[in-house]
């Protein structure tokens, strides 16, 4: 009876919400537009807000003239005076959380989430599922076991602000009604080498009712294939009532075919566009392609045209500015005191009503050593249509450009980690470089032009991502291996002689 309960308060909530969520997605232009507004009101007083004369700032065009596009490096000084235990620098008073990450040029950052900020990040993901049970009419899942992947829950204090991993913040604020089905547990959760810890979530969960898990594709797809070698059984086998996978982080469709080999049956899929700056979209139809951009959640969004990038004076666009099928760099100001701040993701819209995006790559992500800037869209494009005409699994791939190659002209080397090879690798290889082609016009010029010689696939050997990761420190949580590089970095670990990770 108790269970019968909760799915039906689960879909009332569900189709109230969306029903609600009617009027944001109608007004999404003037929303921002106010929305900015009230946040230079609010930080007026600031440190920041003083030496950006807030004061004097009365639309957008004001705003865009007196803050300057900024990373985590021009707002450092700002953040570090938040760290000493002042108040009011970039935001009213002192953050509630700071959300500790892994930068590649900063070292650690520390990003600042207010008490205003925080409620945003769970509404996001509850609501991502309220649109799910709406849309399917169906909300079995909630009545079983839910593992939400995160970092250690356990957070240091810092000046009165408490810091952790996002995912190990957001572990406090999960609702008590969900925290019966939650796994893992508490104490596995703390645990920092990712490897133990996957083992401990295998232990605690392969003999549960679990119906909805969450977490990007490569930790899924270790944790299923952990689960298989174990059991011999495929994932639905283990999980029969398995229903939901919540993902965020990275594009699914490069993983798609191998996690549906693994699952072994239908399971739905929602994706999600989580930051430790804010929670920007979700997939609000689980059957089509496109995040709904949310667009009342306290961020306001600007758009650089990829074009644009690396310009003195770059253009800034709205959102009512903006053109489908086009890249920018996404800029978000916040209500934890991000201000005109790049946080290093491309974006592409598919739609304007209601607002619907794509992730289609990183500002420092991309190979452009012949200037083709290619970017992690068009290769992810790229593989699935290889895939397509020559059926193969790819667990992992990463692009590095070769500049002085012993014989011949240049390339792109593609460094392939297969789970099954296609049946004709050469005609795989030329289907992935015309599909390149096909998707980027200077690509296609370079190799037309006779200045570049079509791609080059090495293959690699089971787990070699896994141990590039390692060598990194960067295994496991929410850290995820570049698919492009400008350098060569990745790949020279690849082809070192004393790993032995390349397929000869």
């Amino acid at each position: 009876m108790l269970n019968i309960l909760k799915k039906a308060i689960a879909k009332i909530w569900a189709k109230r919400y969306v029903k609600s969520s009617e009027k944001f997605t109608r007004n999404a232009v003037s929303d921002q537009e106010n929305l900015l507004k009230d946040l230079i009101t609010n930080a007026e007083n600031t440190k920041f807000g003083k030496e950006h004369y807030f004061g004097s700032i009365c639309n957008i065009q004001d705003f865009q003239k007196k803050v300057p596009l900024a990373d985590y490096e021009d707002l450092k000084n700002y953040i570090e005076e938040i760290k000493e235990g002042k108040k009011d620098i970039l935001w009213p008073g002192q953050p509630e959380y700071f959300a500790k990450t892994s930068g590649t040029t900063s070292g650690s950052k520390y990003i600042p989430i207010s008490k205003e900020g925080m409620p945003y990040q769970v509404d996001a993901a509850r609501s991502a599922l309220f649109f799910y049970i709406a849309q399917k009419d169906n909300a079995d899942f909630v009545n079983g076991k839910m593992i939400f992947l995160q970092g250690s829950p356990e957070l240091t204090d810092l000046h009165g602000i408490k810091t952790g991993r996002l995912s190990g913040i957001v572990a406090h604020h999960i609702p008590n009604y969900l925290q019966k089905n939650r796994l893992p547990s508490w104490e596995t959760n703390t645990i920092e080498d990712w490897e133990t810890k996957v083992d401990k979530i295998i232990a605690e969960t392969e003999k549960e009712n679990m119906t909805l898990i969450s977490g990007i594709p490569p930790w899924l797809i270790m944790y299923f294939e952990k689960l298989t070698e174990k059991s011999g059984k495929k994932i639905k086998q283990i999980f029969p009532n398995l229903q939901l996978i919540v993902t965020g982080g990275v594009n699914y469709e490069p993983y798609r075919e191998k996690m549906n080999s693994l699952l072994g049956g239908t399971v739905d899929i929602v994706q999600t566009f989580p930051a430790s700056e804010g929670f920007f979209a979700y997939q609000n139809n689980y059957k089509e392609d496109g995040l709904l951009l949310l667009t009342n959640h306290g961020i306001f969004y600007e758009f650089v045209p990829q074009e644009d990038l690396g310009k003195k004076n770059p253009r800034r666009l709205t959102l009512g500015e903006i053109e489908l099928h086009k890249d920018y760099a996404l800029v978000i100001t916040t209500n934890s005191g991000l201000w005109a701040y790049m946080i290093g993701d491309m974006i592409r819209f598919i739609s304007k009503d209601p607002y619907k995006i794509l992730v289609s790559g990183r500002t420092k992500h991309f190979t452009s050593a012949f200037g083709e800037h290619v970017i992690a869209y068009e290769v992810e494009e790229a593989m699935k249509k290889a895939i397509l005409e020559y059926p193969a699994q790819v667990s992992e791939f990463h692009l590095a450009p070769q500049v002085n190659p012993e014989n011949g002209l240049p390339y792109h080397e593609w460094f392939i980690e297969f789970e099954k090879e296609p049946e004709n690798m050469e005609a795989f290889r030329q289907s992935l470089d015309l599909a390149l082609r096909n998707k980027n016009t200077y690509y296609n010029d370079l190799i037309t032009g006779n200045i570049l010689q079509t791609l080059i696939i090495s293959r690699l050997k089971k787990d070699s991502f896994l141990e590039y990761a390692k060598s990194q420190g960067k295994l496991g949580g929410q850290n995820k291996i570049p698919r492009l590089a400008n350098n060569r970095d990745i790949a020279d670990f690849f082809h070192r002689p004393d790993l032995n990770l390349i397929i000869k």
